[in-house]
């Protein structure tokens, strides 16, 4: 398993801001940018996606991570979340990180290239996983 501090964090939040570019938040205008790191060195990149039905919009969180595990790839090492002023991931994001890595090392940034790395445990303590429904 890569170690958090064999990470390029920098290279990482720079494909998160890349791909915050792509957004389409035409209502909150609250754009978001992820860029997830796999197993085997394949970073996988998304953005939110807003609907007029507002529970249809999916952020870039679960962007990223439905484009990796739809073409098969499930062993994540970190992930980078930036917005304009660094807000954390929703609940539901940090659910669907959960599903997949339990500890998952996540980098939450702000566009102008500052950044906090906190563990998925910290994001979500007490968490309810794959092992719960045993």
């Amino acid at each position: 398993m890569t170690q958090s501090s064999d990470i390029d964090w920098p290279k990482l939040l720079q494909q998160a801001i890349e791909a915050r570019n792509f957004a389409y938040a035409p209502y909150s205008y609250y754009k978001v940018g992820a860029a997830l790191l796999t197993k085997n060195g394949t970073v996988f990149t998304g953005c939110n996606i807003e609907n007029a039905g507002y529970s249809s919009t999916i952020c870039a969180e679960r962007t990223a991570i439905f484009k990796a595990v739809s073409v098969g790839e499930l062993d994540f090492v970190a992930i980078a979340v930036v917005t304009s002023n660094a807000g954390a991931p929703c609940g539901v994001c940090r659910q669907v990180m959960r599903e997949f890595a339990h500890d998952l090392p996540v980098l939450v940034g702000n566009i102008a290239g500052k950044y906090q790395i906190f563990s998925l445990t910290e994001l979500l303590p007490q968490s309810f996983g794959p092992e719960s429904l045993s």
